[in-house]
C-alpha cells in the first residue's frame, strides 16, 4: 500500500477517517456489553478534553469538515460480515463472547447525536444519552480529531515530500521493531487506536509488527484491523467503568464499594485472561489494600499511570501477601511506552511475572521531528465520561496530572479512597 499516494489523493468515499462501527478498541465492546446488561438506564455525558492546550484544534481543523466526518460516523451500521465475525469468532479462547441480545441491539445501532461548538481555539464536543450508546462515540471521536489534525498539517505537502515523510516514519517503526526482536519471550500488542496518526498508518504498523515480531506480537486493540489481518483482538476494561459506577453511588460507603462492584459484575461475565485488574482509577495502593480476597485470584493487572515499575512492585507484593504466586500472574504495561521503556521494564520484571505490553501512541503516531515546527508530534487528547445521571465523574489516577473532576469532588474522593500525596509526572502520550 502506497500511503503517501493515498494521502495525496484523499477522496472522501475512499478514505473516510472512521469506516466501520468496529473501527474501535475491543475493550469498548466488552464494556458496552457489560453496561448493556448491568446499567441499561444510566444516562451519561461524554466530553472531549484536550490536555495539550497549545495545540489549537479549532484553528487547525475546519468545523464543516469535522461535522462531515462525525455525520458520516452516525451513518454507519454494523455490516453482515462484521456481525458474523463478532458472533462467531473465538476471542480469548471463548466462542460467543457477545450474547445474542447484545448483538441484536448492536446490529441496529445508530450512534446518538453530538453537540459541537467552537470555544476560542478549541472545540467543545459532547455526547449525551444512554451509557451503552454514548460510550461508543469515544474512540471514533478521538480518531477523527487526531487524523484531521494530521491531514491539516500534511495538506500543503507535495507528493515527493509525503513519500519521503512516510519512508522516514516507516524506517523509524521498523528500527523499533528490530530492537524489540532482541527481547527474549516478548509479548506485545498494538494499543494505538485512540491517538493514531491515521487508520491507514495504524493498519500498516500492525502489518509491520506481524511480519517483524512473529509470535511475539499478540494482536491489536482495533477490532476492524484484527478482523482484516486475522489477528487476536486485545482488550479488557478501562477507567470508564469505575468512574461511572462511583458517580452513581448514593453515599460515601457506596462510593468506597463501587470500584469492586464493577469487578464483581465483570467476574460474573468473564474468566481467564479477561480478568485483568485496572487498579489506578482512585490510587493503586489503596485499591489493592482494600480489595476483596477473590480479586487476588484474577489473572493479572494492567499498569496505566504513575511510575510503572512502582506499580508492578506494588502488585507483586500484594499477590504475595494474598498467598498468590506472582510468577503465574500477568502484568500489562500500557502507559506512555516506547522501546527504551519496554526494554527496561521487561528486563526488570521478566521471570518475576508474566510481562506484556500494550504499545500505543509511540507505535501508531510517532512522527516527532519529521515536519517543520514538529507539527505532527503526538498530543494528549481524551474523551471521557464527565457525568452520570447528573452527577460529576472523578478520576484521581496514580499521576495527579491525569486527575479530572470538580475540585470539591476530587477532594471527597481522595478522602474516601485514602489518597495521600502523589508525585506529579509528565503525561507521556
Amino acid at each position: 500500500m502506497d500511503i503517501a499516494t493515498r494521502v495525496y489523493n484523499h477522496k472522501w468515499k475512499i478514505d473516510p477517517i472512521v469506516r466501520s462501527l468496529i473501527d474501535t478498541d475491543f475493550y469498548k465492546l466488552l464494556m458496552c456489553q457489560s453496561v448493556f446488561r448491568n446499567k441499561p438506564d444510566t444516562e451519561v455525558t461524554f466530553s472531549l478534553i484536550n490536555r495539550t492546550t497549545r495545540i489549537p484544534l479549532a484553528k487547525l481543523i475546519d468545523e464543516s469538515e469535522l461535522r462531515e466526518q462525525l455525520d458520516h460516523i452516525r451513518s454507519l451500521r454494523l455490516s453482515r460480515g462484521e456481525s458474523t465475525w463478532l458472533r462467531g469468532n473465538m476471542f480469548y479462547g471463548k466462542r460467543q463472547m457477545f450474547r445474542s441480545d447484545f448483538m441484536e441491539w448492536f446490529e441496529g445501532l445508530q450512534l446518538p447525536p453530538y453537540h459541537l461548538e467552537r470555544r476560542g481555539d478549541q472545540y467543545e464536543l459532547t455526547f449525551e444519552g444512554k451509557w451503552h450508546e454514548v460510550m461508543l462515540w469515544e474512540i471514533p471521536a478521538l480518531a477523527v480529531l487526531m487524523e484531521l489534525r494530521s491531514r491539516a498539517v500534511l495538506h500543503d505537502m507535495r507528493r515527493f515530500e509525503l513519500q519521503v515523510l512516510y519512508a522516514r516514519a516507516m524506517t523509524r517503526v521498523w528500527e523499533k521493531i528490530e530492537r524489540l526482536r532482541q527481547i527474549n519471550a516478548l509479548t506485545i500488542a498494538d494499543f494505538g487506536t485512540r491517538r493514531r496518526h491515521s487508520f491507514l498508518w495504524q493498519d500498516w504498523c500492525v502489518q509491520a509488527m506481524i511480519e517483524g515480531l512473529g509470535q511475539s506480537f499478540t494482536g491489536t486493540s482495533n477490532c476492524l484491523i484484527a478482523m482484516r489481518r486475522e489477528v487476536e483482538a486485545i482488550g479488557t476494561n478501562a477507567h470508564e467503568l469505575p468512574m461511572v459506577y462511583c458517580a452513581l453511588a448514593e453515599d460515601d460507603a457506596a462510593l468506597a464499594r463501587a470500584p469492586y462492584d464493577v469487578l464483581s459484575d465483570w467476574h460474573e461475565e468473564h474468566d481467564g485472561n479477561l480478568r485483568i485488574i485496572l487498579p489506578d482509577t482512585y490510587g493503586t495502593a489503596g485499591f489493592l489494600e482494600r480489595a476483596p480476597d477473590w480479586l487476588a485470584g484474577w489473572t493479572g493487572i494492567r499498569i496505566d499511570s504513575g511510575d510503572p515499575a512502582t506499580g508492578a512492585e506494588t502488585a507483586i507484593r500484594w499477590w504475595r501477601a494474598r498467598g498468590e504466586d506472582p510468577t503465574q500472574k500477568r502484568i500489562i504495561f500500557s502507559d506512555g511506552l516506547d522501546v527504551d521503556k519496554i526494554v527496561e521494564l521487561h528486563r526488570q520484571f521478566s521471570g518475576r511475572a508474566k510481562v506484556s505490553f500494550g504499545w500505543g501512541t509511540l507505535l501508531t503516531n510517532d512522527f516527532r521531528g519529521l515536519v517543520p515546527d514538529d507539527g505532527l508530534a503526538p498530543f494528549s487528547l481524551v474523551c471521557k465520561a464527565v457525568s452520570a445521571n447528573g452527577n460529576p465523574t472523578v478520576k484521581l489516577s496514580d499521576n495527579p496530572e491525569k486527575a479530572m473532576g470538580p475540585a470539591d469532588e476530587v477532594e471527597r474522593y481522595k478522602r474516601v479512597f485514602g489518597v495521600g500525596k502523589q508525585e506529579r509526572q509528565e503525561v507521556v502520550v
